[in-house]
């Protein structure tokens, strides 16, 4: 049956959700790395997730805490919580943000918020690589630099993510480039990295949606940042434009009133389905009919959700 896989953070846990009742159930316990993303593929039975890793210590109480230290990872279980294992070890990369794939061609994707990285490797965890450098060294305490969410398109060869800013600044910005490598370049000094917007109040998680062949293919992400623009669901189409220019001239706001929006997901383009950490709710936004409804609401601390049918 279709459920929301949902990571719920301070809980550690994840669950599944019904879409229709609010229905929950425990898939996992124990997640005591702090997961962010997360994504399913149903072909191979596996639920994967990112860790940010352990806190650093010294924060103070209702402050959010800092997650410098290099201990982020992958885990993966198959789709009834059973055979957790850690795929991507411990400290191989600093923070795991959003998680997407490319199944058919084998691949994970991540961000690496305070690594300032867009990352790559094969389901098994193996051949990790760096896709993109945002930053180095003492770039990591300016959060402009932090890689957030990310979306691939796989027909288009295009890589989307996005660099939040510093919490409620508007330094928020969205960007492109190619899931290939331009030749004779790195993730270092790549040529071909294209930003898209910038004075977003604090981009979060991304998805693409091709459900509307009318439409084109459409940008949708979630903001955390601070209202009226802020806490929101947005949607943009990206437009066919010469690699030179911006693509994205304006963007709709789809849904407000979120605390916190994170976690992003759809299955049809109609519906989208949003975390928010700090009211832990599951929100289900029609963008066709305009109904909003909250499906659940847990207690605080979600971060990513996946949709996808699950054993019973």
């Amino acid at each position: 049956m279709q459920e929301l896989v949902v990571l719920s953070m301070l809980a550690r846990q994840i669950v599944a959700v019904s879409p229709k009742d609010g229905t929950v159930r425990v898939l996992v316990n124990g997640t005591a790395e702090t997961p962010d993303g997360i994504v399913v593929d149903p072909a191979r039975g596996h639920i994967y997730w990112t860790n940010m890793g352990t806190p650093d210590p010294g924060a103070q109480p209702g402050q959010e805490p800092t997650f410098f230290t290099r201990n982020g990872s992958i885990e993966r279980v198959d789709l009834d919580g059973s055979n957790r294992r850690t795929i991507v070890p411990r400290s191989t990369f600093t923070t795991g943000k959003q998680l997407t794939a490319d199944f058919d061609a084998g691949h994970l994707y991540w961000c690496d918020r305070e690594g300032m990285r867009v990352m790559r490797c094969d389901l098994d965890g193996s051949h990790v690589e760096t896709l993109v450098i945002a930053g180095q060294g003492e770039d990591a305490r300016d959060p402009r630099h932090h890689c957030v969410g990310i979306a691939i398109d796989t027909v288009c060869r295009n890589l989307y993510w996005t660099q939040k800013g510093a919490p409620k600044s508007g330094q928020g910005r969205i960007f492109r480039a190619s899931l290939d490598m331009p030749p004779g370049r790195t993730a270092e000094d790549r040529d071909d990295i294209i930003m898209l917007l910038a004075g977003l109040p604090e981009p979060i998680d991304l998805h693409l949606d091709r459900s509307d062949p009318n439409a084109g293919l459409r940008l949708v992400w979630t903001d955390r940042g601070a209202e009226p623009d802020g806490n929101t669901l947005n949607r943009a189409v990206l437009s066919p434009a010469a690699a030179a220019s911006p693509e994205i001239q304006a963007y709709e706001i789809l849904a407000r009133g979120f605390t916190e929006a994170i976690g992003l997901a759809s299955g049809d383009g109609i519906t989208f389905y949003v975390t928010s950490l700090r009211g832990g709710t599951v929100r289900a936004t029609n963008v066709v009919t305009g109904e909003d409804r909250t499906i659940v609401a847990l207690p605080p601390g979600l971060t990513g959700i996946a949709l996808a049918d699950l054993p019973g």
